[in-house]
């Protein structure tokens, strides 16, 4: 399948590159700085120059052609303008609708509650832990999902992984939405496992679920 992954060189990002390479899709990714990737991969997908807040760069990294958008960005709290995926999901969803792709799979934030949660303690803790001490990426994960829910002509599907971590690439976890807190957990490889799982899946269709082992 002919995709493009956008934040493909973040701790989520590398693993949906490294695991949409080993199952051989046709692969565009757009970089501020090629240089960041290593040389090995280059040769094994197209790299387009660019920025995802400038519309063209994303019109050019989502080519004729193209059936799925994998979305990666990750925030900094210290480096990221606000509302850093949002703005860069605007531009997204209007490629998609200049080159006709319907298919988009994005990593949000389990700080983000959503009715059908399983709402206890743990849950409310993450929130507010969030809420107070990773603020730019909470609230830009929040804004990117009302942005995605007001547009359902485009056939998205979020997760919302719980405490990233490296580790193994299992593919065994639940996805859903039970009950969670501080102590849940998944690794960036099995994050991307689902996500890249969801290409051509329908059961989560303008849906994000919670994704924890």
């Amino acid at each position: 399948m002919k995709i493009t992954i956008f934040g493909c060189t973040g701790n989520v990002g590398k693993e949906c590159l490294q695991q949409a390479i080993t199952a051989g899709h046709d692969i565009t990714v757009l970089l501020r700085s090629p240089a960041k990737l290593p040389e090995a991969l280059t040769s094994q997908l197209e790299v387009v120059q660019g920025d995802g807040l400038e519309y063209q760069d994303v019109l050019a990294a989502i080519s004729a052609g193209t059936r799925a958008v994998v979305f990666a960005v990750g925030v900094d709290e210290k480096t990221s303008p606000e509302n850093l995926c949002t703005d860069v999901t605007i531009n997204i969803i209007k490629a998609m609708r200049e080159r006709d792709v319907k298919r988009l799979v994005w990593c949000g934030g389990g700080s983000n509650l959503l009715p059908g949660d399983d709402v206890g303690f743990g849950a409310k803790f993450v929130r507010w832990y969030a809420e107070h001490f990773l603020k730019l990426r909470h609230f830009d994960k929040e804004h990117q999902l009302e942005l995605l829910n007001a547009n359902l002509d485009i056939d998205w599907i979020g997760a919302r992984p719980l405490q990233m971590k490296q580790g193994p690439h299992t593919g065994q976890y639940r996805v859903g939405y039970d009950r969670f807190g501080p102590t849940s957990s998944i690794s960036f490889a099995d994050c991307a496992d689902f996500m890249l799982s969801q290409l051509t899946e329908s059961e989560w269709i303008h849906k994000a679920p919670i994704i924890q082992y």
